[in-house]
């Protein structure tokens, strides 16, 4: 009897311990990763009512800082940009973490962003309002640009209601500490007010040579921080993120023993820069990572992880996250009939002319951008996938297909890019690096009739192109190792590309993305 009532119990606990390891295994496939595919760097999270929105990092691809809207902090639509036609006035260059705030009182958002000073040089903290995150956005300008740069802002309140603003000092770039600072602002977030204090700088060895990245959340009676450390962008990343408390918002902030919190996983690398938010009475954070799998090919992209906490009040992460999403999500389609999809892109240095109908895209050829000539891009989502267009040649102008990276892997290289291209009776494999331009394959077509590109990627640097051109179809060139333009921050951008005179454009019909 007794050995009878011990099995019963043992069967029982068995089904109990499955039962709770399915329960598991239902909550972590809930959603899946990542939730903002495809280089989206620095995200920043705010609730505004029963709607979530978000932004990222836009580096030199206008517009600039997109606006997500999600009513589950999984499914996004891209609704709106902070700079929908471009550069403030007063910026060039490195448009970086956006911060999202909302001012409940005022019925306000306000989008602090990071950008390089014309006059100055100096990477500098801005901010820019709105009535609602889909209407359009005033910029206000600066507020902060020190010596070393000031980048990485986020808003804050204290626990007497006085409002903040948190920076980092880029001190690392001249090889010196670099300070989180907090200073005052005033209520319109037009002026930095009264005394700047240092809340804490990397101190501790496995912060490497710098912190960044802060954002701010209360809960238990502490402000708590979340922030990175290390190197953040490319190949030889080391990326990690830690966390740090105070019962005040100016300090003195202890850092947690055990950090840092994420680091790399089986499936992510190089985790960061991210904001804290709640859904259903739980917090979760919205931060960058590497794809173990391509990596840098595809760029930074939005994982979202649940926040858990230790006994003594520590915010922890399982730091389990997998790459769950479903490649065929990621396609992309656009016959420009109704307008151009805001997903696409141009370089911020240059006027963008194009018309959209029932005839397609035309774009209005250049010899801008390092002479690859104008660029629409979006961002790779994976490492395989086809890229396809329905061009109708022109003889005055090179239109066709390109993957677009950097000159070399080095911060701030110029734009350059590989791809096909149909000008005339000419079908054209080429390469631009530093203005310069090599004809790596070519084959003469039929003239009159419409050609099918085809640019194809394997392991996110192998590329391959063909042509479809009535019933032939045409084979262009070897595969081609595209590595040596990975952009440095980055991933590939896959770009429509009108190359010529201004008063010619090409004439695009339909553009395809398959993963």
């Amino acid at each position: 009897m007794n050995k009878r009532f011990f099995l019963i119990r043992l069967i029982l606990i068995f089904l109990l311990i499955e039962g709770f390891s399915q329960v598991g295994s239902a909550q972590k496939k809930s959603f899946e990763n990542p939730v903002l595919a495809g280089d989206r760097p620095d995200p920043t999270v705010v609730k505004i009512g029963k709607y979530y929105y978000a932004s990222a990092t836009s580096n030199e691809w206008a517009p600039l800082f997109p606006i997500f809207k999600s009513d589950d902090l999984v499914n996004w639509e891209l609704v709106n940009y902070v700079f929908p036609d471009g550069a403030p006035t007063w910026a060039k260059n490195n448009f970086w973490a956006p911060e999202l705030s909302y001012d409940e009182e005022q019925k306000r958002i306000y989008a602090y962003y990071t950008a390089r000073d014309k006059e100055s040089n100096r990477l500098s903290v801005a901010v820019a309002s709105a009535s609602t995150p889909e209407s359009k956005f005033t910029d206000h300008g600066p507020l902060v640009a020190q010596e070393y740069g000031s980048i990485d802002a986020f808003e804050a309140r204290d626990e007497n209601g006085k409002l903040y603003v948190l920076w980092k000092e880029d001190g690392n770039s001249k090889g010196q500490k670099t300070p989180i600072w907090a200073q005052e602002i005033k209520e319109d977030r037009s002026k930095l007010i009264g005394e700047r204090h240092e809340l804490f700088h990397n101190d501790q060895e496995w912060e490497g040579g710098l912190v960044e990245g802060i954002a701010i959340f209360r809960k238990n009676g502490y402000f708590y921080a979340t922030y990175s450390a290390r190197g953040c962008c490319e190949i030889s990343c080391d990326y990690v993120t830690g966390v740090a408390r105070s019962k005040s918002l100016l300090g003195p902030w202890e850092k947690y023993e055990m950090n840092p919190v994420i680091k790399d996983n089986e499936n992510w690398k190089c985790p960061g820069h991210g904001t804290v938010v709640e859904k259903d009475g739980e917090l979760w954070l919205l931060n960058h990572a590497y794809n173990q799998e391509g990596s840098v090919y595809v760029g930074r992209q939005g994982v979202l992880q649940k926040v858990e906490w230790t006994d003594d009040f520590w915010p922890v992460f399982a730091n389990d996250e997998e790459y769950s999403r479903s490649k065929s999500s990621l396609d992309f389609i656009d016959n420009f009939k109704s307008r151009l999809d805001p997903v696409w892109q141009w370089r911020v240095t240059q006027e963008i002319n194009f018309d959209t109908g029932k005839e397609g895209l035309k774009l209005q050829a250049s010899e801008e951008n390092e002479k690859l000539g104008t660029l629409l891009v979006q961002g790779t989502k994976s490492l395989d996938y086809q890229y396809e267009a329905i061009i109708i040649p022109h003889e005055q102008v090179e239109a066709g297909l390109a993957v677009i990276g950097g000159a070399n892997n080095g911060f701030g290289a110029p734009v350059a890019g590989m791809g096909i291209s149909v000008k005339g009776d000419q079908l054209i494999l080429w390469e631009t690096i530093n203005q310069q331009t090599k004809e790596i394959a070519s084959h003469k077509i039929p003239e009159g009739k419409e050609v099918k590109l085809i640019l194809s990627m394997k392991d996110g640097y192998k590329m391959s192109t063909s042509a479809e051109v009535g019933e032939e179809s045409i084979s262009l060139g070897k595969v081609q190792e595209v590595k040596h333009l990975v952009p440095w921050g980055m991933g590939f951008r896959l770009g429509m590309v009108a190359k010529g005179q201004t008063d010619s454009y090409a004439h695009f019909k339909e553009v395809k993305i398959s993963y």
